[in-house]
């Protein structure tokens, strides 16, 4: 058996400032993951508000830039609907202020592109001869992703009144 390893602590504000930003520099980062990361090291609450602090100052700590990011990618790359990014950066305490720039970042006709494309995507893989159930299953689809109900439901209305 291998002894467990435990978290190196660094209790040097200078060291931890040093090893904190190089983390920053390579990838954005919100205040409560460099906060939680602080903690991890060891520091005291005091060190690790007055490091979050000269991190803002020195502009490896952005929030509005990080939700930004945050936003593009997840939206860009992983196809994720607003209501999910917005749960997301919520749960990383993000300010609401933040999380409504992060939202301009998508376009409304990207948006929808992109909602049409993980419909039909799903349409696909959804085997369902009943038209009204495959509706439920694509627009339940589309909600787990992060998409708007109403705005689901509008993009499956023509087709459904193509049927009659």
């Amino acid at each position: 058996m291998q002894p467990e390893k435990a978290a190196k602590k660094i209790t040097d504000p200078v060291l931890a400032y040093q090893k904190i930003s190089n983390w920053c520099a390579y990838q954005e980062r919100c205040q409560q993951e460099v906060r939680d990361k602080l903690y991890e090291f060891g520091l005291w609450p005091d060190a690790v508000e007055s490091l979050i602090a000269q991190l803002i100052q020195d502009n490896f700590l952005n929030e509005e830039r990080f939700a930004r990011s945050f936003a593009r990618g997840k939206f860009r790359i992983k196809k994720w609907g607003k209501q999910k990014i917005k749960i997301e950066l919520k749960r990383r305490k993000v300010s609401d202020y933040s999380i409504r720039q992060a939202m301009k970042e998508i376009d409304d006709d990207e948006y929808l592109k992109t909602l049409r494309q993980v419909i039909a995507t799903r349409r696909k893989q959804v085997k369902e001869p009943h038209p009204v159930k495959l509706q439920y299953k694509l627009v339940q689809y589309a909600m787990s992703r992060g998409f708007e109900r109403d705005l689901a439901m509008d993009l499956l209305k023509p087709e459904e009144d193509t049927e009659d």
